[in-house]
């Protein structure tokens, strides 16, 4: 089966050009495109891609409202959010509403593959570097401070949990977590699963917003999960 792939940027030229792009992939089809975020939940709705390629600054729907609108209305639908700066200041935003992860637009055709092929499976694309910054920008936003409702949630996970939950928000994948827990990843998989349903969270990337909101990362790459 295909994986199906609506593309949504204002910009034709990127349209066209992440469209002849994945189009030459043997498992990705794309099934649509649309020139804003209103125009986009409308085609989500029609066509039920499995992956969104979603721009975020558009007119008459920005990408992160059309985000929070299209998870809202389908909770396993998966965006990836385009963006031209990694330090993009709504990419936390754009998480925070739901997205899967995001890529720049500057991808090669490889990473832009790969990551579709990545959201699609329900993997979060959240790469360390991109997790760090992400933990510098939430820390110098305004009330940045823990928040005490997901700070009270914490308490519902065990202490490996929490580990588990630290290092994903540092931008571990199930195998480095293994590794670095000396486990095996079957072990992390189910970890990660009982995190989600734990906190009510729909992937990787919402826990690992959850982890900074929680205070139990830091900037720098401390964490608080031994105390």
């Amino acid at each position: 089966m295909s994986i199906k792939v609506l593309i949504v940027d204002d910009q034709i030229m990127v349209r066209e050009g992440f469209s002849v792009l994945l189009g030459a992939m043997p498992d990705i089809e794309v099934v649509g495109e649309a020139v804003n975020g209103r125009e986009a939940v409308a085609q989500v709705a029609a066509l039920h891609p499995d992956v969104v390629l979603m721009d975020i600054r558009m007119p008459e729907l920005n990408g992160i409202d059309a985000t929070r609108e299209i998870v809202a209305a389908d909770a396993d639908a998966k965006v990836l959010v385009l963006t031209t700066f990694d330090l993009d200041e709504y990419v936390y935003q754009a998480l925070r509403a739901g997205a899967s992860g995001f890529l720049l637009k500057d991808a090669s055709a490889r990473q832009l593959a790969e990551g579709v092929r990545v959201v699609a499976a329900g993997e979060a694309l959240l790469a360390p570097t991109v997790t760090r910054r992400l933990i510098t920008e939430f820390a110098k936003a305004p009330g940045s401070s823990p928040r005490p409702p997901a700070m009270a949630r914490i308490g519902e996970l065990t202490e490996r949990e929490t580990e588990v939950l630290v290092l994903i928000a540092q931008g571990l994948s199930n195998a480095e977590i293994a590794e670095h827990l000396v486990v095996a990843e079957s072990t992390i998989k189910t970890h990660v699963s009982r995190i989600l349903v734990k906190l009510a969270l729909r992937d990787r990337t919402q826990a690992a917003v959850f982890a900074y909101e929680a205070g139990l990362v830091r900037v720098g790459g401390q964490d608080r999960s031994k105390g």
